[in-house]
């Protein structure tokens, strides 16, 4: 069983001197990078871990990601239990279940039912809020 880390509480003064202006947009208000914007990771296909960017804990693994042709990077489940928390959004027509980081409480982006197995779920990611860190290949 993996332990979350203690949580992170920041101001939005602090949240502001440690990220760039669109990490702030995406992560503390709750916005949505565009698909398909370059650097996002979308396109990344190394092993590795996917860390937030505002506390550094490791959400997500290229060993859970897949293809959802969305623009976003998708992951079929995050990187160990207890590192994202939902809830739910209605800021669309349709309600959505969002994610956050279970640390800081940045925002992740958002989960849907259409993914592939083995969880059926799709966790659609926006890349600002993320550091890629690639796995050691020696």
């Amino acid at each position: 069983m993996t332990q979350t880390p203690p949580k992170v509480v920041r101001s939005d003064e602090e949240w502001k001197s440690i990220l760039t202006e669109e990490q702030y947009r995406v992560g503390v208000k709750d916005g949505t990078e565009r698909a398909f914007t370059p650097g996002n990771y979308q396109d990344e296909k190394r092993d590795g871990d996917y860390h937030c960017v505002g506390c550094d804990t490791v959400l997500w693994q290229s060993d859970h990601k897949f293809e959802s042709g969305t623009g976003w990077p998708s992951f079929f489940q995050p990187a160990s239990e207890g590192v994202v928390d939902t809830k739910r959004d209605f800021k669309m027509i349709v309600p959505r279940t969002e994610c956050h980081c279970a640390v800081c409480g940045l925002h992740q982006g958002h989960v849907f039912k259409d993914g592939p197995p083995p969880t059926g779920l799709r966790w659609c990611i926006n890349g600002a809020v993320l550091n890629f860190v690639p796995r050691d290949e020696g």
